[in-house]
């Protein structure tokens, strides 16, 4: 069964690269208008500019109270709509418990779980206002939210005890928000990932690689013979790669998920922590 996206609008946070940018592709060949968010502005540009007409780039830092409010009003200013909305940006910052300090705790629940939260609260009035308008003229059109979790946030995973917090709290918004907003014929779910091939996961002996948050070098990769236990544990062999991801994520942006909701898709292969 083909389908097409042609007419919809999308916003996809921490679309710079990586899993959010094949996310992105994947929406604008199947027909979708992107807006691009990302807190790397060189990036958003990049995928917008990959993207070609279909999009247009909007960054900033999600975490900041008063952003999620302006994304929503630019995607719909730029877009005219706001059909799909896919939770994505966020990144890892590891500790066991005991070393865990009180600001990487609250780091990883604000970009997980407490961004995502505003960005949804800031897009329900004008979902609701119209899908209700719709509803008098007739019409339902369906429109999409989905949430990025981990196996991590379903399985639990030894070193990641904020991470795998704010992963399993973006689930219960998920099955929650599905319950509030399939009234107004919104389907919401998750994806949780495993380890995909992404810059938060290349072998340590390749560079110190960190991310830049708010001034803040935070050192990402894993140890290689951690990926060569990994693979060998995945009963596909190998670790997946964006474009694998974004296909799941496909699925619940399509019409072919119109009827399911509140879901937690597992997307790793076969592998469990």
């Amino acid at each position: 069964m083909a389908f097409s996206l042609e007419g919809k609008s999308a916003l996809v946070t921490g679309s710079g690269r990586g899993i959010g940018r094949a996310i992105a592709q994947r929406l604008a060949s199947a027909g979708a208008r992107v807006l691009v968010t990302d807190i790397d502005s060189d990036a958003a540009a990049e995928t917008a500019s990959i993207l070609g007409s279909r999009a247009a780039a909007f960054p900033g830092d999600l975490t900041s109270p008063e952003f999620p409010q302006k994304l929503v009003e630019e995607t719909i200013s730029r877009l005219g709509s706001l059909d799909i909305l896919v939770n994505n940006a966020g990144y890892t910052w590891d500790n066991v418990i005991q070393k865990m300090t009180d600001e990487q705790f609250q780091a990883m629940l604000d970009i997980h779980l407490v961004a995502p939260f505003r960005l949804l609260r800031a897009a329900s009035g004008w979902i609701r206002e119209t899908a209700k308008r719709e509803a008098a003229e007739g019409r339902r059109v369906m429109r999409k939210v989905v949430n990025i979790s981990s196996i991590s946030g379903t399985q639990g995973n030894a070193g990641q005890v904020a991470y795998a917090a704010g992963k399993s709290g973006i689930n219960g918004i998920t099955k929650t928000l599905a319950k509030e907003w399939g009234r107004y014929n919104v389907t919401v779910n998750s994806v949780a990932f495993g380890l995909i091939e992404t810059r938060l996961i290349q072998p340590l002996a390749s560079g110190a690689a960190s991310i830049d948050m708010k001034g803040k070098k935070i050192p990402v990769g894993v140890q290689p013979a951690v990926l060569d236990a990994a693979a060998k544990s995945c009963p596909l062999g190998r670790l997946g790669t964006p474009e694998e991801a974004s296909g799941a994520v496909l699925f619940f942006c399509s019409p072919l998920s119109d009827y399911v909701t509140g879901e937690v898709l597992t997307c790793s292969g076969g592998m469990h922590f």
